[in-house]
């Protein structure tokens, strides 16, 4: 059951929906703002109490505004002066391609594929504090947002698992990732190493690398397996709530490294492998907790990237799913 709330601000009447926890928080136009400057007017006027409540709640969803294309979606995101966080100048390992210098694709990935519960670039030291997501189109069928909140992950892990949190929390995590050749569409994880490290060769590649911390394995497909330095597990929010910030699910369920390698795809900080059980359970933990956007056309989320992971589901139909992103710091 859903209460609504009937908020009367000026020039602008809408909903806010309580859901389940209040999470997300969702804010609806009723009968109000009928052009993006109207909205971005608005907005202006109500960035920072939204910004707080980003803080608490970890999810904002706008539901019902005039954004009708990646322009629109870039001037909404852009009153809330955040600063910059480019796909060009991340280490994303996912096919993206822009829409504004601002916007881009959520993943150019099959929509037959599952892209799994996650925080953006967590496995990199290089990630955005927040994200703004926008459903240019809804699919006819599936392709929901799954998010969950990280900070109740971490409170369940410490009730179910103190030992193994405990040590997550003192030795950090490692992630491997091959990145190919040339970029593949038909992977989450397809972005090739020239893009991912914005270079035009091996040795271009392996200085930032080395710059990075990372250690390195060139494949004889000339493929790139890299290991990432030692980064956290757990962070701590402003408040002082503890967030289970990591790549660990997308990794465990979905990465690969190569046929027949005994690399795992993440490891603790020492390099141990983690206990098969643990991570199976981390991911039923995550599952309990999650909730499963279903987007309507011109929606707009945006996320805390340190406290709540987010996914996507599979989708089908003839009409085309289209959500795209802007990072932000």
């Amino acid at each position: 059951m859903i209460l609504v709330i009937f908020v009367k601000v000026p020039l602008i009447l809408f909903i806010q929906y309580m859901t389940e926890n209040n999470f997300p928080y969702v804010l609806e136009n009723l009968t109000g703002f009928k052009t993006i400057n109207e909205t971005t007017d608005w907005l202006a006027t109500q960035s920072s109490s939204l910004k707080d409540e980003l803080a608490t709640n970890g999810a904002l969803l706008f539901r019902g505004f005039p954004i009708k294309n990646a322009e629109d979606f870039d001037k909404f995101s852009l009153v809330f002066n955040y600063g910059n966080f480019t796909y060009e100048e991340s280490l994303s390992n996912a096919v993206r391609i822009n829409k504004t210098p601002r916007v881009f694709t959520a993943n150019e990935a099959p929509p037959e594929m599952e892209i799994f519960l996650h925080h953006e670039m967590a496995q990199t030291p290089i990630y955005p504090e927040k994200i703004f997501f926008c459903c240019l189109s809804a699919a006819e069928e599936g392709g929901a947002t799954p998010i969950c909140p990280s900070d109740k992950v971490y409170e369940a892990l410490k009730k179910d698992h103190p030992v193994w949190l405990k040590k997550l929390t003192a030795l950090g995590l490692k992630y491997s990732t091959l990145m190919p050749d040339k970029n593949e569409l038909n992977s989450g994880q397809g972005r090739g190493w020239r893009s991912t490290l914005s270079v035009t060769n091996r040795e271009e590649a392996e200085r930032k690398l080395k710059r990075l911390g990372y250690t390195w394995e060139w494949q004889e497909d000339y493929s790139l397996l890299s290991t990432s330095p030692i980064l956290p597990a757990v962070t701590e929010l402003p408040d002082g709530r503890k967030s289970f910030f990591n790549q660990v699910i997308a990794a465990h369920k979905g990465w690969k490294t190569k046929a027949g390698s005994s690399t795992p795809v993440v490891t603790f900080g020492n390099g141990e492998h983690i206990n098969e059980d643990l991570l199976n359970s981390i991911v039923e933990i995550a599952e309990n907790l999650t909730r499963s956007l279903e987007w309507q056309t011109g929606d707009v989320l945006l996320v805390d990237n340190k406290s709540v992971m987010h996914g996507r589901y599979p989708f089908g139909g003839s009409k085309k799913r289209e959500v795209v992103v802007c990072l932000a710091i």
